[in-house]
């Protein structure tokens, strides 16, 4: 175990680790639990076990069936009798962990009894819940019990058991109500971002504002996910460890679900999966110059601008317009504009905003601009060789380079028309494609703050709105690739419990601004604060009106766009370094930390 750090030591002889996202990708804790698994194992070797839900069109690609050991057989067994059905493998990912599946299609029918116990047991009144509570509840239920009859296998072992969010909050609660019967089983309780706190956020809410005026149980009643925020809550206060993601998912959490955090479990990323910084740079330079060859035909039919001295900045995540801070980016962008229209700027700034929403094609104007433009690149590509001899012979010559000497008569001719065919009338589109909405939030707020991708703007947008694969038919690069060709990323987030998008644009060597409302905003805020080159920016969110931010975050964009290409890379340099600090290396002795913690309860 090269890379354990050896100043702590895991004290559990058994660790479990609960989620409905266990080799089931539906959200971030896929991310969490995928990305530091190899970690887990440098501490907890081959007694580290998941535990997620059997989904038989999911499984395939993500998991190994094999012959299960005796102990855990025997149990299997058991749980088949109650309608549970066991798979035992390991999850195909780096360091294939072993990972339980549990199959509850038939202990479904227990549903009612499993929610009548929770309403004697927790007064969790979950009467009127559907099947998005029920199943979840079902499974956790079923991972309670089989970590419970795994315990009675392992007589005398110090056994910690780890259960994310409320999905797993039942299985949770089935071992507390029975916790006097196995003394060295313990339990951890992780919490993402709450119930409660996100459904407010997901209202434009000033959840942080009205923290201390609301009364959680009947806001949630209020919002139909009271049996939700009930579990999750009961699980926090029975857990005998509570932890959350970050300082600013724990302010909410206390408030919410009445238990102070016992220690705080951040987000990381495998930095080892990331380029080294040498080939970031030309990674930079390979993909900006991808991005630029689309601004060409994006832009240049219309009107034309220096393409080198234009950077690149964007935003990436859902569709969440004010969560994700898409409205204030819009906003400072819009002041940015009239700032460098003023300072008579030649410096031009293209932000892209990669969130996919609902489409219905490529615009056609987009499309044919784009053969047009690879018709003239491949007829110059073509030509290469030929203007490569004629520069040739200019220069031994002695002769002053002029146009017909570096081209044939008939190439001239035939770019000229190509190109005045490439000429449009109108001004270049906010959007790649049409929306099936008519009423777009974000092309809405594109018109109220002037930002219209006429000439004369300095700011020009581009609403992206569907998934960089590498391979849509325009950009043509991969989420990575996009990332790493431009030169700021924005995420002003007004509810981000952690913020990845962030943490990966740092991982890749690019500048980034966040915001105190992130939990990584919080997280890295000792590091960057009076830094001259922080190389992630923290716009100032909490307590305060979302103009003074907008103003911050405006001033932010302006002063990046004024830094020399030496004091960028002083900043690319700066979050690369800042990425280190969130390495799973790192942030996994937190975990052990907790399980230990949770033992000595």
């Amino acid at each position: 175990m090269p890379n354990m750090n050896h100043e702590i030591k895991p004290q559990a002889d058994y660790l479990f680790e609960v989620s409905w996202e266990a080799a089931n990708k539906v959200g971030g804790i896929y991310t969490v639990l995928q990305t530091k698994a190899r970690r887990m194992l440098e501490y907890y070797s081959e007694n580290y076990f998941l535990i997620g839900p059997y989904f038989i069109d999911r499984v395939k690609g993500e998991f190994e069936e094999k012959a299960p050991p005796e102990e855990i057989k025997k149990v299997f067994d058991e749980l088949e009798k109650r309608g549970i059905r066991g798979h035992f493998g390991s999850w195909l990912i780096e360091g294939e962990p072993k990972i339980i599946l549990l199959d509850f299609v038939n202990f479904l029918k227990e549903t009612d009894q499993i929610k009548t116990e929770l309403w004697l047991d927790y007064k969790i009144d979950s009467l009127a819940a559907s099947s998005d509570f029920n199943e979840p509840v079902v499974f956790s239920k079923a991972a309670g019990m089989l970590i419970e009859k795994l315990a009675g296998e392992f007589k005398n072992k110090k056994i910690v058991a780890h259960f994310h969010e409320w999905l797993a909050g039942a299985g949770l609660l089935h071992l507390a109500k029975n916790r006097r019967n196995y003394p060295f089983l313990k339990t951890v309780f992780t919490t993402h971002a709450t119930v409660l706190g996100r459904s407010l956020a997901n209202l434009n809410a000033d959840i942080y504002a009205e923290l201390k005026n609301i009364a959680p149980d009947s806001e949630a009643a209020r919002l139909n996910v009271q049996a939700k925020h009930l579990l999750e809550k009961a699980a926090a206060k029975n857990a005998d460890i509570f932890t959350t993601i970050s300082e600013i998912t724990a302010i909410e959490a206390e408030k919410i679900l009445g238990r102070k955090p016992d220690i705080l479990l951040p987000n990381g990323l495998d930095m080892e999966k990331y380029p080294s910084f040498e080939d970031v740079s030309i990674k930079h330079r390979l993909q900006r110059d991808r991005i630029r060859e689309f601004i060409l035909y994006y832009f240049f039919p219309y009107y034309s601008f220096d393409v080198k001295n234009t950077l690149f900045y964007f935003t990436a995540a859902r569709y969440e317009f004010h969560n994700k801070g898409i409205d204030l980016f819009v906003r400072a962008l819009g002041a940015l504009n009239e700032k460098l229209k003023e300072e008579k700027s030649g410096k031009t700034i293209i932000a892209f905003f990669w969130i996919p929403s609902g489409i219905r094609g490529i615009k056609p104007e987009i499309l044919e601009n784009r053969e047009i433009f690879r018709d003239v690149k491949d007829e110059l590509m073509e030509a290469e060789g030929k203007i490569e001899e004629n520069i040739l012979y200019s220069l031994f010559e002695g002769h002053k380079l002029s146009e017909e000497e570096l081209f044939e008569k008939s190439f001239i001719v035939d770019m000229k028309k190509k190109l005045l065919k490439l000429r449009k009338k109108g001004l270049p589109s906010p959007s790649t494609h049409e929306l099936a909405d008519p009423n777009d939030a974000i092309l809405k707020s594109f018109e109220e703050n002037a930002l219209l991708n006429r000439e004369e703007d300095r700011v020009k947008v581009i609403f992206y709105p569907i998934y960089l694969t590498g391979n849509d038919g325009l950009l043509n690069l991969t989420y990575q690739e996009g990332l790493q060709g431009c030169h700021l990323g924005v995420f002003p987030s007004f509810y981000e419990p952690w913020g990845y998008t962030p943490l990966e644009t740092a991982a890749l060597g690019v500048a980034s601004v966040t915001s105190d409302l992130a939990g990584l905003g919080r997280f890295f805020m000792p590091d960057i604060e009076q830094k001259k080159y922080p190389g992630i920016f923290a716009v100032k969110r909490f307590g305060r009106s979302d103009d003074e931010a907008a103003r911050d975050l405006a001033g932010i964009l302006h002063s990046y766009s004024r830094l020399t290409r030496e004091e960028r890379i002083e900043n690319k340099i700066a979050t690369r370094k800042l990425a280190g600090r969130a390495d799973w290396k790192v942030l996994i002795t937190e975990y052990v930390s907790a399980h230990n913690l949770a033992l000595e309860k």
